[in-house]
């Protein structure tokens, strides 16, 4: 049975469209999930939703499965007292529990063809940390829970633009340290 150039061209199409998906779906796309994040010295143990206990140590992050909606959690210092039972809210696929109510800085970062960085730092505006100006306005955080965010404390910033005909924004939490050792080497003021 001999096939056609068409049917050639379009089984060599339907492949190709099906390797494309296969390569984003395997390498590029971005997975969501929910981290609770320890950067204190400390050691916690947890309980989401009356589920099992968790520990967390000094500087760890744990992946953990929240489902949407609300949900509650119940934080323990080293001799398993209990600190705060709270409530919070899950409304997208991926977020941050800040189980020790530490500083985080949510900072947006631009892409783009032919960006001046300088001007959009400068029209953002400055945010103080240790009485000193961090410039493109970094949001403090120290709540409970956030999910305002693109990039987690585990994750970098895209290395490569996708798409160089716009302007876009991508924003990352960071913990304090780690986002002013990151705003001294990027921005190299």
């Amino acid at each position: 049975m001999k096939i056609s150039a068409s049917t050639k061209g379009l089984i060599i199409s339907v492949i190709t469209v099906l390797l494309a998906f296969g390569i984003y779906f395997v390498f590029l796309a971005k997975k969501n999930y929910f981290l609770v994040d320890n950067p204190t010295e400390n050691t916690f143990y947890f309980k989401l939703n009356n589920g099992d206990q968790n520990t967390i140590a000094a500087g760890q992050q744990v992946m953990v499965d929240i489902p949407l909606g609300k949900n509650k959690i119940k934080v323990f210092d080293a001799q398993k007292k209990l600190l705060y039972d709270s409530g919070f809210v899950v409304n997208k696929g991926r977020g941050l529990l800040n189980i020790a109510h530490e500083d985080y800085y949510i900072n947006e970062q631009f892409y783009g063809y032919n960006l001046n960085k300088d001007s959009l730092l400068m029209a953002r505006g400055a945010t103080i940390i240790d009485e000193k100006n961090y410039l493109n306005k970094p949001k403090r955080f120290n709540k409970l829970y956030t999910e305002d965010f693109y990039f987690n404390v585990n994750e970098d910033y895209d290395k490569v633009i996708k798409n160089v005909q716009k302007v876009e924004s991508r924003s990352k939490i960071f913990r304090k340290q780690d986002y002013l050792n990151y705003y001294k080497e990027y921005y190299k003021f």
